[in-house]
């Protein structure tokens, strides 16, 4: 027996597996006698929760309001008929809204019924107004003009596929079962191209002469590997009968030629690979990298000689019974918005609670982990939000403003900056956690900015545009280094996420019903799961462990299935109501990392604010100053000076009037006029030229011109980095 520590458990006396003491108890079978899941009696739920009938706790506010929250029902058995208060409005759902939400033109209960013409006199009012490449849905959002009746849904009330034309696929397409076409030579071809995979029903398989039983003739019959060497003509061409290698064992000599295993056949011989090896040639062996398979380890995998060894990274533990590696530490647990409130689920007792109430229209989600601090975005008060996770229930604070149409929102753990997308005003900023100093980092190119994440550790930030054309982006944090991701096969990129442990970034395609993954250079893409059923319409989603998570907006729900195959998918909650976004919420989900800002001086001696630069090459700057619209960088490279075009002709004398001071002034203006006109020309050619977009400092532009570039600060005691005011630097060196 095995002595284990104190914050561990012992598998029993006759084991000598240690787990984790919070792993006891969680509803997994961590010990491979299962004794942790023993003698563990009924979970008894907080004075604030209610015990459904299954033994799950959820949140009181939960009982009888309409919704199964249980999911065996108990919360909704023995309810009073539901009453709102003087000052509140009665859904025909039963559920109570403030009056003053009602005929607003924003739909605030389910059925929509505090905007019905019985309720309001009037039809409520669409201020969405499409752009010239969209269409209107009838419930109010905008949709590409070629997803009009292309039998795929996609307006919430499926107003894109009403009075369509009946379809006919062409003589060269094959028609799925949905309605929908296809190039005919993908028809049977191993692969789901019909999003209901009507295209690999009934197919034949083509290659019948397979396996050590089988042989094929050169004359093309396929016979059985018993009547080879017979001495009978079974092939018209007699090539089952060879005459000088029937019966003859190459093997005998030198192995024949093979490096590993020689196998002798009827005819001929084949070299075959000890475990953990290849053919590279028909003849000679080479390991496997066993690491180039998706999953085969969970976390860390390291390559030998004839096999591979598996590692978790710091923080966590491997699960000897599932091989996977397991967080170590409190339980992880999913928050998701729901609307008018934000809710949690713990990924080991389920237990389901409410964490903030009362509100108007949650759309984006993100967490300060570390500072146990929550932010969300309401679309309807258009706004970002905070509020402390040890606070009592409903406490929140309004921390930026003017965020026309969030979309997404991303905290950085590490510099305290938050960053968002706003369909709105097309563009990507950034903002201290507490509101004070904002940026737009990216106006131009943006048309249907969605879902966003950051890594300050490489100091890069992602994002999703569903516009034409649909695409992923990457950048440095601090507005540099702009480079398409994914760019092809993609069509509706609602929700990203980053798997920081494998290098990997995940997204939910809702147009092609498809889960997928590619590496941070966007290299190396793996589709993980396809499915009309579970990917109806998917919003946004997480990762934590081996597992990925993710809320449908048609189902209403939140699933969970493996994050290499796509398997062991599981619903966790149903009965949602318009939830848009869900994070993981525990402390490996953001690793620590340094403050490059707050090393040395405070801020980075920057005036306005310090940003990441990305990581590119060990010669990269660790941080940028930047500054507010409208002002520029001055020459130390930290402080802010307003940009101010019409300098160069105020600062022209006029002398007093007259033939002589005319002409003596007229080669003054030209030379201005001559001047402005250069420094427009160059700030065009500047513009066209920009790789970030409306980054505020004009001098980290890219160029090919070699006279023009300067070396970068290529020098490790150089922490942060100043620029010269009027130069163009070129940092092409950096990026080979």
């Amino acid at each position: 027996m095995r002595t284990c520590r104190t914050n561990e458990f012992s598998c029993g006396a006759h084991s000598t597996q240690c787990i984790p003491e919070s792993w006891r108890c969680d509803g997994e079978n961590d010990c491979d006698s299962a004794e942790d899941e023993e003698n563990c009696g009924n979970i008894t739920c907080s004075s604030d929760e209610f015990t459904c009938s299954s033994g799950r706790c959820i949140s009181r506010n939960f009982v009888c309001n309409g919704q199964d929250d249980c999911n065996d029902g108990s919360d909704e058995l023995n309810c009073a008929p539901p009453s709102c208060g003087a000052h509140e409005f009665q859904c025909s759902a039963s559920s109570c809204i403030p009056l003053s939400w009602v005929c607003d033109d924003d739909a605030d209960c389910s059925d929509q019924s505090d905007e019905s013409l019985e309720q309001c006199g009037r039809q409520p009012v669409i201020h969405t107004k499409c752009p010239a490449s969209e269409i209107q849905c009838g419930s109010g959002e905008c949709i590409h003009k070629k997803w009009r009746c292309d039998g795929d849904p996609d307006c919430k009330d499926g107003s894109d596929e009403v009075n369509c034309p009946s379809r006919t696929c062409r003589p060269d397409q094959f028609e799925c079962d949905d309605g929908s076409c296809i190039h005919g030579s993908r028809q049977c071809n191993g692969i789901r191209d019909c999003v209901d995979g009507s295209d690999e029903v009934n197919c034949k398989n083509v290659n019948q002469c397979l396996g050590p039983g089988k042989f094929k003739c050169r004359s093309g019959e396929c016979i059985d590997i018993t009547k080879v060497c017979n001495q009978e003509q079974d092939c018209r061409d007699w090539s089952d009968e060879p005459l000088k290698e029937c019966h003859v064992n190459e093997c005998l000599i030198n192995n024949g030629g093979c490096s590993h295993i020689c196998r002798d056949l009827v005819i001929g011989y084949e070299c075959d690979c000890a475990a953990g090896f290849e053919l590279i040639d028909r003849k000679t062996c080479g390991d496997i990298d066993e690491c180039q398979n998706p999953g085969i380890c969970s976390q860390i995998c390291i390559n030998l000689k004839g096999g591979y060894k598996c590692e978790c990274s710091r923080g966590y533990q491997m699960d000897l019974a599932s091989g996977v590696c397991k967080a170590v530490g409190k339980e992880p647990s999913l928050i998701f918005t729901n609307r008018r409130d934000i809710r949690k689920i713990g990924l080991e007792r389920k237990e389901y609670i409410q964490l903030v109430e009362q509100l108007r229209n949650t759309v984006a989600l993100d967490a300060d982990i570390a500072a146990q601090k929550l932010f969300w975005a309401d679309l309807s008060q258009k706004a970002i939000f905070s509020a402390s996770l040890d606070d009592k229930i409903g406490r929140h604070v309004k921390m930026i403003d003017n965020v026309y149409n969030p979309a997404a929102i991303a905290v950085d753990w590490v510099y305290k900056t938050i960053y968002w997308t706003d369909a709105a005003s097309k563009t990507i900023s950034v903002a201290t956690l507490d509101g004070t100093k904002r940026k737009a980092l990216f106006n131009s190119d943006l048309r249907e900015p969605a879902s966003i994440a950051v890594d300050p550790l490489c100091g890069f930030v992602y994002w999703s545009d569903w516009g034409e054309p649909a695409k992923i982006e990457k950048a440095g944090m601090n507005g540099f280094d702009r480079r398409p991701l994914v760019t092809v096969d993609i069509q509706w990129p609602n929700g990203i996420t980053l798997d920081l442990i494998k290098s990997r970034l995940y997204w939910l395609d809702s147009k092609l019903h498809m889960l997928s993954s590619v590496d941070l250079n966007g290299q190396d893409r793996r589709i993980v799961l396809k499915s009309l059923e579970f990917l109806a319409h998917p919003l946004a989603l997480t990762i934590f462990e081996d597992r990925v998570y993710w809320i449908d907006g048609e189902n209403e729900a939140v699933y969970g299935a493996n994050k290499f195959t796509g398997s062991e998918l599981a619903t966790l909650v149903n009965n949602l109501n318009d939830a848009q976004d869900i994070i993981v919420y525990h402390e490996l989900v953001q690793p620590s990392g340094k403050n490059w800002c707050e090393e040395d001086t405070e801020n980075g001696g920057c005036e306005y604010l310090c940003l990441p630069a990305p990581q590119i090459n060990d010669h990269s700057p660790k941080y940028t100053c930047s500054c507010p619209s409208g002002y520029s960088l001055q020459a130390n490279g930290r402080e802010c000076q307003r940009i101010n075009v019409t300098t160069a002709i105020s600062e022209v004398s006029v002398p007093p009037k007259g033939t002589s001071a005319a002409w003596a002034i007229l080669p003054l203006l030209l030379l201005a006029m001559a001047a402005v006109g250069g420094y427009l020309m160059w700030r065009n050619w500047q513009h066209k030229n920009m790789k970030s977009m409306n980054f505020d400092n004009p001098v980290y532009l890219k160029t090919t011109e070699e006279d023009l570039s300067i070396d970068i600060g290529r020098h490790s005691a150089s922490v942060g980095h100043t620029y010269p005011a009027i130069s163009i630097v070129s940092t092409d060196d950096d990026l080979a």
